[in-house]
């Protein structure tokens, strides 16, 4: 069985009308726990408690409600939700197209990809091949989960990622906020500066790994075996008050010894390396 679509709607720009079916693109895989009794290790069950009637309540006397005085709620309905009057309940309408580069990641919610219906899908592909040929993403809004949000779809390879955007009201920090003047010297500066040089790279995704996850795993299997496992030490030791010059130096080491070694390491696999029938092969080395 396929995944099942979050939403359903249609892309909207001009006169263009696209239908298209939203689904989510990413899969959070962190920790995550439960509340369970220590004396019998039971998972907990939480009840809902009505103060004013005294009792449990089941999951169909449940409705929402908004509170419009302390302590004083409206009921609203499924119906009620439904029938609010907004253009984007069932359509993307795209307002702007902008430059990736002008949004600043902050503004950035969650992943969903699109696709579209079998009978526009050339429509669909058109608007992808138009945004990635002119490098820009499209700016909308669309109502999901009772809240019109704001949006930005982009192509990414052959796919076409939705990220709801928040609103400027919803960014807690100040974006404008200017640099604190605290007085550096160029020296650091300049010592910094080659460290970010130094550990420059391309960015790839598949060279970093969830550790948490990993360590996690060894501490259950190790409590399921009865097995102790001891704490590694890590960090410099409390109250141990490390200069920052002396810091990136200790860095600027580290890092060029890291890279010598690996460079020494590519150089001895690279002189073992032969060609045999036009294919590498590593040679063995001499007897004595």
């Amino acid at each position: 069985m396929g995944e099942r679509a979050i939403w359903s709607g249609a892309i909207n720009f001009g006169l263009v009308n696209i239908p298209v079916k939203l689904y989510s693109a990413t899969e959070n895989k962190g920790i995550s726990f439960h509340q369970i009794h220590n004396k019998c290790q039971t998972r907990i069950q939480e009840k809902r408690w009505c103060p004013k009637c005294k009792r449990f309540v089941e999951w169909d006397e449940i409705e929402k409600g908004f509170e419009y005085s302390k302590g004083k709620y409206v009921a609203v309905t499924k119906e009620d939700l439904d029938s609010l009057p907004l253009p984007t309940k069932d359509t993307i309408v795209i307002q702007a197209f902008v430059k990736m580069k002008e949004i600043d990641p902050i503004y950035f919610d969650k992943n969903y990809y699109l696709q579209a219906e079998a009978k526009t899908t050339r429509s669909f592909n058109l608007l992808m091949n138009a945004l990635e040929g002119k490098d820009m993403v499209a700016i909308g809004s669309f109502t999901i989960r009772s809240k019109e949000r704001l949006c930005c779809l982009r192509p990414v390879g052959g796919i076409l990622i939705l990220n709801p955007l928040f609103y400027p009201d919803e960014i807690k920090v100040d974006l404008n906020t200017k640099l604190s003047k605290i007085k550096t010297s160029q020296q650091e500066l300049n010592m910094v500066s080659k460290l970010i040089d130094m550990m420059a790279q391309p960015f790839d995704v598949k060279m970093y790994k969830d550790h948490y996850r990993e360590a996690f795993q060894k501490v259950i299997d190790a409590k399921l075996e009865g097995v102790k496992i001891k704490q590694p030490k890590l960090g410099a030791p409390k109250g141990e008050v490390i200069d920052l010059m002396e810091a990136l130096k200790r860095s600027l080491e580290n890092t060029n010894g890291r890279k010598t070694v690996s460079k020494r390491t590519a150089r001895r696999a690279g002189k073992q390396l032969k060609l045999v029938d036009g294919h590498k092969h590593f040679a063995r080395p001499k007897a004595g």
